[in-house]
């Protein structure tokens, strides 16, 4: 079971991807839609988002793109999550039920659950993410590859 929307995993999986490869250029969306196997409609509102809640930077032109707003070790995931849950709620999404057992009990108990999970979420940073990224292609390149029929 996923607790994360397929909103916040985007944008964690996307500023992880701009972390990585945004030197020397910017990354562009259509780039970071290719790697990540989406249409580029798709990213846009996360991304826009990012840039609106200053995680991201965008960049306007022919070599525009998205790169960090601040340094790596500076952002964290929970910070990442909540502007993917803020930008969500701004649309509208399903309408909350009303009434006084959801107000005083189940609200306040998945509030403390979320205030938990973001707790956690924010002891990792963008530079954690990377560093783990990195550490994944360095343990499939030493693998050698096997002909062996």
């Amino acid at each position: 079971m996923n607790i994360l929307s397929r909103r916040s995993l985007l944008a964690i999986a996307a500023v992880t991807d701009i972390a990585l490869h945004a030197r020397p250029m910017p990354v562009s969306a259509k780039a970071l839609a290719a790697r990540h196997n989406l249409p580029p409609r798709h990213l846009e509102p996360v991304l826009q988002a990012l840039v609106r809640n200053g995680i991201l930077k965008g960049l306007r032109g022919p070599r525009g793109g998205y790169e960090l707003a601040r340094e790596r070790r500076r952002i964290t995931a929970g910070d990442i999550v909540r502007v993917a849950m803020t930008a969500y709620e701004d649309e509208g999404g399903s309408p909350l039920p009303e009434s006084r057992l959801a107000e005083s009990v189940v609200e306040p108990l998945v509030r403390k659950g979320i205030d938990a999970f973001l707790a956690e979420l924010d002891r990792v940073t963008v530079e954690d993410l990377c560093n783990e990224a990195q550490s994944e292609t360095e343990v499939e390149q030493a693998t050698p590859a096997d002909f062996t029929i």
